[in-house]
């Protein structure tokens, strides 16, 4: 096998437009906002033999997508988060800042996401490791590294890198 190879998918479609608020140190909450998001992955791996490829764009293409749009026009909230409580009344989800009712949204329209914050390191991070996971059970075995970039905005991103060993 060649190694030392990179390829890179960031395509118009790979955005999704949410909303979120992140917590700060001590009892600070920033308002709730929202960002048209864009998504970028670089993977780094060996080149099949045969096919001379790192893994195909289109399958690389789908595993993003279905990334972006499960939290398409959602409100993002980040389960891990210990100054945020969730509980759910109906068809309501409610969310608690330190114990303090803060905010109530339709639970449809929420995408509870197991991070800390919804930061864009922290989103970045996720889909860096649920492309991972997505490409393994695909039988991708040759990656040596994924690069998640995550665009809040435009010249403001966050980068994370995660080492494979499938």
């Amino acid at each position: 096998m060649r190694s030392d190879f990179r390829v890179t998918v960031s395509k118009d479609y790979l955005v999704f437009s949410s909303a979120h608020f992140i917590t700060f140190r001590g009892h600070q909450c920033e308002a709730l906002h929202g960002h048209n998001y864009r998504v970028g992955v670089t993977v780094e791996g060996n080149v099949d033999d045969e096919c001379l490829f790192v893994v195909d764009f289109s399958i690389l293409k789908k595993v993003v997508r279905t990334l972006v749009d499960e939290i398409d026009h959602r409100v993002l909230l980040p389960t891990k988060n210990a100054k945020l409580g969730f509980r759910d009344e109906g068809k309501r989800r409610m969310v608690d800042y330190f114990g303090e009712h803060t905010y109530t949204f339709p639970a449809g329209d929420c995408a509870m996401m197991p991070i800390e914050n919804t930061t864009a390191e922290m989103i970045a991070q996720y889909f860096a490791h649920r492309t991972r996971d997505a490409l393994a059970e695909l039988g991708v075995r040759n990656l040596t590294a994924i690069e998640m970039e995550v665009e809040e905005s435009f010249g403001q991103s966050a980068t994370y890198r995660l080492p494979v060993t499938l």
